[in-house]
């Protein structure tokens, strides 16, 4: 049963028990509706459908593309476009976990055809969707402003400097282990100045 369902659960039953049952009822059905009535939490839907407008537009394509064109040949240079890819993503979608399933979509072809090793890929892709949560908009900084009764804004701000270190860092790692172990990710061909060019034009 997901955790939502299970409080919310023993919520009521706990309020009815504690209280009474009739009690318990009303304040379920005026918690549902506060809930779904709330102005700020509007924003998520959008920011869901933003997402989903982007992926069948095929932003996710020319963003992977651009940062294949310019990080490809490096050593992990598909893994780290992977990564650059799901930030910027990240920033257009603001869900972590719609960003994973839609650069692994994206990604893990281009990576087995260069015979990437799939834990490279995988952890990529996993690794660099959870940057979505940072770069703003994010739907958790979203929530997390309404429950704590915070500045969005201010939060949107605060995630921008640790999501981009965090990118960074993730590719600093990626560079070091396809150093050490060059089976991990195998440089892909270079691309010339005209396609990594021509490749920005497309995000």
């Amino acid at each position: 049963m997901p955790v939502a369902f299970a409080m919310a659960i023993v919520g009521a039953v706990g309020f009815a028990v504690v209280v009474t049952p009739d009690a318990a009822v009303s304040m379920v059905t005026a918690e549902l509706y506060k809930t779904f009535a709330s102005y700020s939490l509007t924003v998520i839907p959008l920011f869901v459908l933003m997402g989903q407008v982007a992926f069948h537009g095929g932003i996710s394509r020319r963003l992977f593309d651009a940062a294949y064109h310019w990080l490809g040949p490096l050593p992990g240079g598909l893994a780290m476009a992977t990564v650059g890819a799901c930030t910027a993503f990240g920033a257009i979608c603001g869900s972590g976990p719609a960003t994973s399933a839609t650069m692994a979509l994206v990604a893990l072809p281009e990576m087995k055809r260069y015979k990437y090793s799939m834990e490279l890929g995988c952890g990529a892709v996993a690794a660099g969707g959870t940057i979505g949560m940072m770069i703003p908009p994010s739907v958790v900084f979203i929530v997390y402003a309404i429950m704590t009764e915070e500045s969005i804004g201010k939060l949107f701000i605060a995630g921008v400097v640790p999501g981009i270190l965090t990118a960074l860092l993730f590719c600093i790692v990626i560079y070091v282990q396809c150093r050490r172990r060059p089976e991990l990710g195998p440089p892909a061909p270079s691309s010339s100045w005209k396609a990594k060019i021509l490749s920005l034009g497309g995000t």
